[in-house]
């Protein structure tokens, strides 16, 4: 694999992204909380789109993957801005946006600073909007929330391999800026939700509400029975692809 290249972004941070030429709109992979870009659905995507010579950027965070910075550090509002940095700076003309888990957030926070010159549709893969408050917070017991607020982190046991989630304080307080579920939300493109019936991350009544909270004319989710929170088995990947590939075309007729 080759190594990624670097981007400086005007708050300080060095983001490391890979980025395929090609036709519009493109493609912008924006990944998970904890998660990277050599993830499966980054790198298929990645694939796919340079098979069908169309314009691709995937991207760590800063704190995450070979971005610069500590994943402790980091909260919703700067991956936000890193999101936007990397889209302005390395894409040209309008974007579709695939979020995975958090990047579903960071992809609707994203498209509301770029606007819909820059965001042609979205594509929303587990999306988590809110998870900081309605996940994490809304879990916690009051033993757990006295420690966040004492101690500024508490640690949280992961379903993954790579050890436990630091939470803190500060990614759930300044979190709360940047909720989406509480006030109105327009996405005037083209969106599809794509969710696993078996994901025991992000519950099923979070794309629901999504769906019934978001003025858009043209949003629809898909429900997978079986399929898990990674949702990158064969059959998911090509229903990526299919929602990539029906947002294009729902954009480019304009409806």
């Amino acid at each position: 694999m080759s190594a990624p290249a670097f981007l400086d972004t005007p708050q300080g941070r060095r983001i490391a992204y890979h980025k395929s030429e090609g036709a519009g709109p493109g493609v912008v992979f924006l990944g998970g909380f904890r998660s990277d870009m050599t993830g499966t659905k980054a790198l298929h995507l990645e694939a796919w789109a340079r098979a069908r010579g169309r314009a691709f950027l995937r991207f760590d965070y800063s704190g995450h993957g070979a971005s610069s910075g500590r994943f402790e550090e980091g909260c919703i509002g700067d991956w936000a801005e890193d999101a936007v940095a990397a889209i302005e700076a390395l894409t040209q003309g309008p974007q579709i946006l695939v979020g995975s888990s958090m990047g579903g957030w960071i992809a609707i926070l994203a498209s509301e600073r770029l606007g819909p010159a820059r965001v042609a549709g979205l594509v929303g893969i587990a999306a988590a909007p809110d998870f900081t408050e309605d996940g994490f917070w809304a879990g916690f017991d009051e033993a757990q929330r006295a420690e966040l607020v004492e101690k500024g982190q508490i640690a949280i046991p992961s379903d993954y391999e790579d050890g436990p989630y630091i939470i803190t304080r500060r990614l759930i307080e300044e979190g709360r800026r940047h909720l989406v579920l509480r006030r109105p939300l327009g996405l005037p493109f083209p969106v599809r939700l794509l969710q696993g019936t078996e994901d025991e991350a992000v519950p099923l009544e979070v794309p629901l509400k999504l769906l019934d909270h978001a003025d858009c004319a043209d949003m629809r989710l898909t429900l997978v029975k079986g399929a898990d929170h990674r949702f990158s088995d064969p059959d998911c990947l090509e229903l990526i692809e299919t929602a990539i590939h029906e947002v294009t075309a729902r954009a480019g007729r304009g409806a």
